[in-house]
């Protein structure tokens, strides 16, 4: 039964890495909408779990308030009320999923669950950091847990519209209207209150964490976690700028520059503004930076998307580390050492915390493989739910970064498989 059981997970594995290679084969960086690393749902599939399913709320006051999705649809959100010593502490998680940032590929999303919530899924799981299980997520399982679903494109900062194309970008507004939603649920008596995301969801809480304190009186412990979020301002691998230029696009677009930090931008443009590494030295509450070393998204889609490869030359390693040359390898070496480069400052301050392993992954806290499970991937044997937990409740100062790739065992690294497209 046991080895019947593994072939199973084994056949689901693949067909999940084959639909991901798929995925980025067809598209390119400005189709990120699909950003099917970020969908944490599959996950729980591959761990043969059955997590808890939470149904989705409309905000129904948001339409007044011209806080909608990018199809003009009310955005969402879905909650977990918390009991006992919980009750009165809040976990907020801003979704993940892309960005779009041209009339296109905007069009394309307002067509997903991305960009309209007639397409979101009626419910959804909660897992990892979202958990309400002890032993798969001890320190906030019994918290109110809430996913603000993400349906604009901007990671919650846009604000304008496109009216010939019928598109509405109104990620600030959306992030306003959910707030008030959860404040009137009972968020604004938090005792405790932690601001998480990944990927996109992960910029979205660096930028909007000191907001995020704001709601709270001082008495209140507010800490913000960013998982997977620490896109970098990055040469790809022909020396230009792809996500500099597709950022660009984002921002312009969203009307982006009013609701980025004024601390950035009252020295730099906005563009430089979206990318986290010019936020996170002025960002006043504590913060969590989670990442991988050789993050995925950004190799596949930054670093060395098929736009800057036109021959090729990366198309395996892009798909799977084990066949990265060894010049490649040297690569995606100075991309970590840059990486420690940018944190490192933002490291000095005992207030803030750091887990950065060096594996091939996205999105770690959401995931419950590798947030706590028997094998999760671990630093100096801390799995990353004990170290956020320590960083949060001041058990410990968490400044946890791991030796260079290929040192660390215990990575669930993502491999994708390559398709011809006339398979």
């Amino acid at each position: 039964m046991e080895k019947h059981f593994w072939v199973g997970i084994i056949i689901v594995i693949g067909l999940v890495s084959s639909n991901l290679a798929d995925a980025f084969e067809t598209y390119h960086i400005n189709e990120t909408e699909l950003s099917l690393l970020e969908a944490h749902e599959v996950s729980e599939s591959l761990v043969g779990r059955n997590p808890l399913m939470v149904g989705i709320t409309l905000i129904q006051a948001a339409a007044a308030k011209g806080a909608v999705c990018t199809d003009g649809t009310l955005p969402a959100y879905h909650l977990h009320r918390g009991y006992g010593s919980g009750a009165n502490s809040w976990l907020v998680n801003l979704e993940g999923g892309g960005w779009c940032n041209n009339v296109r590929s905007c069009v394309f999303r307002k067509k997903t669950r991305r960009g309209s919530s007639a397409f979101m899924e009626r419910e959804i799981p909660f897992t990892g950091i979202l958990s309400n299980n002890p032993q798969e997520n001890p320190d906030f399982f019994n918290w109110n847990r809430v996913k603000i679903r993400y349906c604009d494109g901007a990671s919650f900062t846009g604000d304008s519209e496109h009216r010939d194309a019928q598109l509405q970008f109104r990620g600030e507004r959306i992030w306003w209207a959910a707030i008030e939603e959860l404040k009137s649920k009972g968020m604004r008596f938090a005792k405790q209150a932690l601001l998480s995301g990944c990927s996109a969801g992960g910029l979205a809480t660096i930028i909007h964490c000191d907001e995020f304190r704001g709601l709270f009186p001082r008495t209140t412990k507010v800490k913000c976690l960013s998982d997977a979020g620490l896109f970098l301002d990055a040469p790809d691998v022909s020396g230009g700028h792809t996500l500099r230029d597709f950022f660009t696009g984002v921002v312009n677009l969203q009307g982006v520059q009013k609701n980025l930090p004024f601390t950035c931008t009252n020295h730099l443009d906005p563009t430089s503004c979206f990318f986290p590494q010019n936020l996170i030295g002025s960002v006043r509450t504590p913060l969590f930076i989670l990442n991988t070393a050789y993050d995925s998204w950004q190799i596949q889609s930054s670093l060395a998307p098929p736009s800057a490869d036109p021959h090729g030359y990366w198309r395996n390693c892009r798909s799977n580390h084990a066949k990265c040359t060894g010049s490649q390898i040297r690569f995606l070496q100075g991309f970590r050492n840059h990486m420690l480069n940018v944190v490192k400052g933002f490291s000095r301050s005992n207030q803030n915390g750091l887990f950065i392993n060096s594996c091939f992954a996205h999105c770690q806290s959401e995931r419950q493989d590798t947030w706590f499970a028997d094998n999760s991937p671990a630093i100096g044997n801390k799995a990353i739910a004990l170290a956020v937990g320590s960083w949060y409740f001041d058990r410990a100062v968490v400044k946890d970064i791991d030796c260079p790739y290929p040192c660390d065992n215990t990575c669930h690294n993502l491999v994708f498989r390559q398709t011809k497209s006339h398979q």
